[in-house]
């Protein structure tokens, strides 16, 4: 009897990611027929797209499937990342609005790309197969690589797309290298069987072949989250880049692959994390220490916040070293804590640059605090929450993390995470020093805040301190959501 052919393509499960994509192609299309006056519609299109986009992915809250030959998954974990990524790409669109209008550089294609690369995060939340996670590295990838670049006429713009192309491509050979070996060691790219060859079920396995292949693949996405020692192309990139891609980069794409790490590590290569959690662990160690030292001597803050960014990645990688539900639980928790504070801080410096003040060196913050003190209070109440200070969500983050550590026996490494905090509170706190306590170089205009810009400044304060005095719901939705990494 012939047996008929089905396709494992359910698309239900795939919805948001779906109307991300449809609304992604529509902007190219709608891009032909807008005439230049009306290029700033586009913007609305977006934000519509990806406004629908999170409700029908709010929907899927509490739903598991399986789909497309084992390579896709919709569970919680998928869940809570898609509202993630699509939260902080709607922030990033209205960062975008005032700062294109600005620059007369408003083009469908910009928003367009910001979608793509949201597919991208996407489809890396989803992916329980290897080859759906390179797919989705490189759809992300593409995007950002052309949205760096995205001021042509800027010489700091090209050099920062060109540097982040190169690297990056060397590092995505370098993931689909580990990728070819661990399917030599094991014969298959689904995490779940990937799981059950490294745990001797189905026999032996070349190890040597094995943990080469896990290597490289923590090389390509170390890159990616920017941990030391792949972290060079960060300061350069953060600070070539629109701010608005600069505040992108540092919130979704880093979540996304951070989002992959959990499901490649705790999944795929999870029986066997006694021999990789030491390697993490001097990873972490390492990013957190160069990230907080190296912030220390800068007086760019694009290039400050990008070291940061570094040092918050040793952080999260805490979590994944810690392991368990636990340690996945805080590592999940403060990934949302720290896109919610850091485009809260770029978001200062999109309003400041908007405004025609010079906002990427330290010197220029001198005075702001009293010729702005709305401003100044907001800044302050971002760079307070990530170094950790109490009662912001940085801190209730932070003490899951290193509560999780001291939890699973990593004592040294939580010495150091608390260490490396208290260190970050020096050039975290000297924006602050510079706002009330110094005199402005030059006389400072009065600044009327844009409606979008508002709106986003709003949402991050609001999401930086209420959860970190009642931090019950988002802990309850990182909990639910790293149990399906274990079911």
């Amino acid at each position: 009897m012939k047996v008929p052919f089905v396709i494992d393509a359910p698309l239900g499960m795939i919805e948001p990611l779906l109307i991300v994509s449809i609304v992604g192609i529509l902007l190219l299309l709608v891009d032909l027929v807008l005439p230049h006056g009306k290029k700033h519609l586009s913007a609305y299109l977006a934000l519509g797209g990806v406004l629908y986009a999170m409700i029908r992915s709010a929907a899927q809250w509490g739903m598991s499937q399986t789909g497309y030959s084992g390579m896709a998954v919709l569970d919680n974990l998928s869940t809570l990342f898609n509202l993630l990524f699509l939260g902080s790409t709607g922030i990033v669109i209205l960062l975008s609005m005032p700062f294109l209008r600005r620059d007369n550089v408003e083009h469908s294609e910009y928003y367009s790309l910001l979608l793509f690369a949201t597919v991208g995060m996407m489809v890396l939340a989803s992916s329980l197969d290897l080859i759906t996670l390179f797919l989705g590295i490189e759809v992300l990838s593409i995007s950002l690589y052309i949205l760096a670049g995205y001021r042509r006429d800027s010489d700091a713009s090209n050099e920062a797309a060109m540097k982040y192309f190169l690297l990056g491509a060397f590092a995505s050979s370098i993931l689909l290298y580990g990728i070819a070996l661990v399917y030599g060691a094991t014969g298959t790219t689904n995490l779940g069987r990937i799981a059950e060859a490294v745990s001797g079920a189905a026999g032996p396995i070349p190890e040597g072949l094995m943990f080469a292949g896990v290597a490289l693949i923590l090389v390509g996405l170390a890159f990616k989250v920017a941990a030391a020692p792949f972290h060079m192309w960060t300061p350069d990139v953060y600070e070539g880049a629109p701010t608005p891609i600069t505040a992108f980069l540092s919130a979704g794409p880093k979540a996304a692959a951070f989002a992959a790490i959990l499901r490649v590590f705790f999944v795929g290569f999870g029986p066997i994390q006694s021999e990789w959690d030491s390697i993490l662990s001097v990873i972490a160690a390492l990013t957190m220490t160069i990230g907080n030292i190296a912030a220390i001597a800068q007086t760019n803050v694009k290039r400050m916040l990008a070291y940061s960014s570094i040092a918050h990645s040793g952080y999260v990688l805490i979590g994944v070293v810690a392991g368990g539900a636990t340690g996945g639980t805080a590592a999940v928790f403060y990934l949302i804590a720290y896109v919610a504070m850091n485009l809260g801080a770029f978001a200062v410096i999109v309003l400041l640059e908007h405004k025609g003040q010079r906002g990427e060196e330290l010197k220029d913050y001198g005075g702001l605090g009293f010729r702005y003190p709305l401003i100044g209070a907001l800044l302050s109440l971002f760079m307070i929450s990530l170094s950790g200070i109490p009662p912001t969500v940085g801190f209730t983050g932070k003490l899951y993390l290193f509560g999780a550590a001291v939890q699973s026996g990593h004592i040294l490494l939580a010495v150091i995470g608390v260490l490396n905090s208290a260190i970050s509170i020096f050039y975290y706190l000297r924006l602050m020093v510079l706002m009330y306590m110094r005199e402005a170089q030059e006389t400072l205009p009065a600044i009327r805040v844009p409606v979008t810009l508002a709106l986003v400044l709003l949402i991050t304060a609001a999401a930086t301190l209420w959860p970190g005095l009642f931090p019950g719901t988002w802990l309850d939705a990182a909990r639910e959501g790293v149990k399906a990494l274990f079911s």
